[in-house]
């Protein structure tokens, strides 16, 4: 049965519990994730530039090229670089992962930029530039998106064969498809739409389905790279969907206490358009209580693994955390 608070329902999919940390995981050791981030954004960016085609000798395909660069730019390359983790952490190495990375940071950015029209979100800014469409123009911003989506899943055709290539086609596919995050688009604009209150089970499905999705397909296609059992890649599964949602949680806490330069987007932009986030409907305090437990309930899905090889996906939930817990 659902637990009502407040007339709030909280879904039981996912486990809101206290549970002690272990000894081990507060130790302290000598990974550096900022440094890990900086050296796999690098890496990326380089890849990812070379993956792109090089423009066709027209103006109008020169501005089309120029706005795919330039929705990449605006990103922090997160889902292509948990992919790179997750087949580092069971055994492979960055070069098997990379173009499985370089393809879903694609697919990724084609959903930020479509997301991010006035349609939709009507957001001007993403990472402190602007958005594609305001750069470019809506009609160039729709090409664009459409381009980056296809040319994610070519990439990944061209680059991995057989059975492991059928695999990754198929987890993106259901990752950004109608059942996925664009079904978690379809109930989000309906919320909108409505104008009505919501139900925490119904903001809970938005954001399994527009966030967790494609963090899950990211891990689980750098997973299958690094050639993962079936057990390990359940565990990545269910570690993606707890993390996804802990990220989407943060970031509406985010757009309640943080500032526009902070952000890189447009602050309190949830709170003046009326849409309803965890932090607009619980309030600050309980959403990073909410925060704190899907922290233990991730950082338990990577139990099954070395805790060593697993630092850089441990490390990237603190981070979300200590964003969420910055009171400045």
């Amino acid at each position: 049965m659902n637990k009502q608070i407040s007339g709030l329902v909280f879904s039981p999919r996912v486990q809101y519990r206290r549970i002690a940390t272990s000894a081990s995981s507060t130790k302290p050791n000598k990974f550096d994730y900022d440094l890990y981030v900086k050296s796999k954004f690098k890496a990326v960016s380089i890849s990812i530039q070379h993956a792109l085609p090089p423009p066709f000798k027209r103006p109008e395909t020169l501005q089309l090229h120029e706005a795919m660069r330039y929705a990449l730019s605006q990103g922090r390359l997160m889902c292509a670089i948990v992919c790179i983790a997750a087949c580092e952490l069971v055994g492979g190495s960055q070069d098997d992962a990379m173009p499985g990375a370089c393809a879903v940071e694609m697919i990724k950015t084609s959903t930020c930029v479509q997301d991010d029209l006035p349609s939709i979100d009507n957001a001007e800014l993403r990472d402190g530039k602007p958005t594609v469409h305001c750069a470019f123009g809506i009609p160039t911003a729709l090409f664009a998106g459409t381009a980056l989506l296809v040319l994610g899943f070519e990439h990944l055709a061209a680059h991995y064969r057989g059975d492991t290539a059928a695999r990754m086609v198929g987890e993106v596919s259901r990752a950004v498809g109608s059942t996925g995050l664009l079904a978690g688009q379809a109930v989000d604009m309906g919320i909108q739409n409505a104008g009505r209150a919501v139900e925490l089970e119904t903001l809970e499905f938005v954001h399994l389905h527009k966030t967790s999705a494609l963090l899950e397909a990211s891990l689980v296609i750098g997973a299958i790279a690094g050639g993962a059992s079936d057990q390990d890649i359940e565990a990545l599964r269910a570690y993606g969907r707890v993390t996804g949602l802990l990220y989407q949680i943060v970031d509406d806490i985010a757009d309640a206490t943080k500032t526009t330069e902070e952000l890189g987007k447009v602050a309190g932009q949830d709170a003046m358009t009326g849409k309803s986030t965890y932090s607009t409907i619980l309030g600050v305090d309980k959403s990073r209580e909410i925060v704190g437990q899907l922290l233990v309930e991730a950082k338990e899905r990577l139990g099954v693994f070395e805790e060593t090889k697993a630092l850089p996906l441990i490390h990237l939930m603190d981070h979300f955390v200590n964003w969420a817990y910055d009171r400045r």
